[in-house]
């Protein structure tokens, strides 16, 4: 499962982008209190099966998902 934790922020917006552009399908969460319960404390964050990614690497996923899938 692949969960979003954004707060609507410009990179949040770059990032939500980028996934939908690659076809991945994802939950967003926008609970503010929900992201400090996980200890996230800047977002945006990619979750993807448990792993949490922060921004670069998330995006960097995000790259290497569209070069796997070309």
């Amino acid at each position: 499962m692949i969960v979003l934790y954004s707060t609507g922020c410009p990179k949040c917006k770059v990032l939500k982008e980028k996934l939908a552009q690659s076809n991945v399908s994802y939950k967003e969460i926008n609970d503010v209190k929900e992201m400090e319960a996980k200890g996230i404390d800047a977002v945006p964050v990619l979750e993807v099966d448990g792993n949490m990614l922060d921004f670069i690497n998330a995006v960097k996923w995000v790259n290497a998902r569209n070069t796997v899938a070309n």
